[in-house]
């Protein structure tokens, strides 16, 4: 029978904080259609092969935290709705995530989201209103953390919750919201100096810094924040890490994606755990984009997030299959989960939540 996986059992401090990861943001209520033969026009019906329904928005990072064995706290508005429901207890009994500073606000409409999966990418559609309560009142009462996330954006700062948690030594992780204006605005690097690691896509670390290229991008980055991660999808991922003089560039691992929501949020807590172990940076690097790969064969974001029951079984099937050079390529790179899943250690069955708010456990 499967074990839970707890890699930072021997690196928490006695008497340290009891939170490893803190975030807050908007849950939406998903719902992902995949396998669409054609996207939808105007005036057209299309069918979707596949379906799944898992709370998202800031959730995505929560659950693949938690799932990798992070003590996960969130701030976020829920509603007195069958979407808040479904959010809140697949959230705080299915996937133990800690919501004391979340609230149930009643005659309010959960956010909803509808995500359309198409050819490797996908389109989404997002009704929501203003929650009555201010997240950031919210978010004050997180508790303490050994790590804490946000997402940074033109308009707003580093949080204040988040910047009140780094004076007491907490580590601030960061990524950046698509800015449709297309200004990618200097101000949203002035704001890393708040933060110990950014972990932006290509795309937007080459729009930010004005470069031509993911190492050309990472290497501006680390002028601004400690840690610099650039993600690039399935052709792996670029870091430089000023605090132990690391630099590092790892492979994609190729896998056929089914629905890519959420695989950057899947990416950054597997690195956020990998940093808390105090890993090398190669390793954390693969670790992350192993867990982001593995996501995006399932449906949703949150729901797509793997455990260690999965990584268990893809370490198990290459070793088992040292067909070729690049199976054999794959087991030399990842040799380290040799020490995490050992061969012997048998996943337990079930791996993730129901994929439909219809279907109860």
């Amino acid at each position: 029978m499967g074990e839970p996986k707890d890699v930072l059992k021997e690196t928490r401090e006695s008497g340290g904080p009891a939170i490893d990861l803190a975030l807050s943001g908007t849950v939406f209520f998903d719902i992902v259609l995949t396998g669409l033969s054609s996207p939808p026009a105007s005036g057209t019906e299309v069918s979707a092969q596949g379906m799944g329904s898992c709370p998202g928005g800031v959730a995505n990072m929560a659950v693949a935290a938690s799932r990798l064995g992070l003590r996960t706290a969130v701030a976020a508005a829920f509603g007195e709705d069958v979407y808040g429901d479904f959010c809140w207890e697949t959230l705080a009994n299915q996937e133990m995530v800690d919501l004391s500073a979340s609230r149930r606000i009643p005659n309010w409409h959960s956010p909803f989201t509808v995500s359309l999966a198409y050819r490797g990418d996908r389109s989404m559609v997002t009704h929501e209103h203003p929650s009555p309560i201010p997240l950031q009142d919210m978010a004050r009462d997180l508790p303490q953390a050994r790590a804490a996330f946000v997402s940074l954006s033109n308009e707003d700062g580093v949080p204040e919750w988040a910047q009140e948690q780094a004076k007491n030594g907490t580590l601030i992780f960061a990524d950046v919201g698509w800015d449709d204006s297309q200004r990618w605005s200097p101000s949203v690097l002035e704001q890393l100096r708040h933060c110990h690691a950014f972990m932006p896509n290509a795309i937007e670390a080459m729009a930010y810094t004005r470069t031509g290229s993911p190492a050309l991008a990472v290497a501006a980055l680390a002028e601004h924040v400690p840690v610099a991660v650039v993600t690039d999808g399935p052709r792996g991922a670029i870091a430089i890490d000023q605090t132990t003089g690391e630099e590092a560039e790892v492979e994609g691992i190729v896998i056929d994606a089914v629905d890519t929501t959420g695989a950057g949020d899947v990416f950054g807590a597997g690195f956020i755990m990998g940093t808390l172990a105090g890993w090398p940076l190669e390793q954390r690097l693969r670790f992350a984009n192993l867990c982001a790969a593995l996501s995006v064969q399932h449906t949703g974001g949150s729901l797509s997030a793997p455990g260690w029951a999965d990584i268990a079984a893809w370490w198990g099937q290459v070793c088992a299959s040292r067909r070729d050079e690049s199976w054999e390529r794959l087991a030399r790179e990842y040799g380290f989960l040799g020490d995490l899943v050992p061969l012997p250690w048998l996943p337990t069955a079930q791996r993730r939540a129901s994929a439909t708010i219809g279907l109860r456990p």
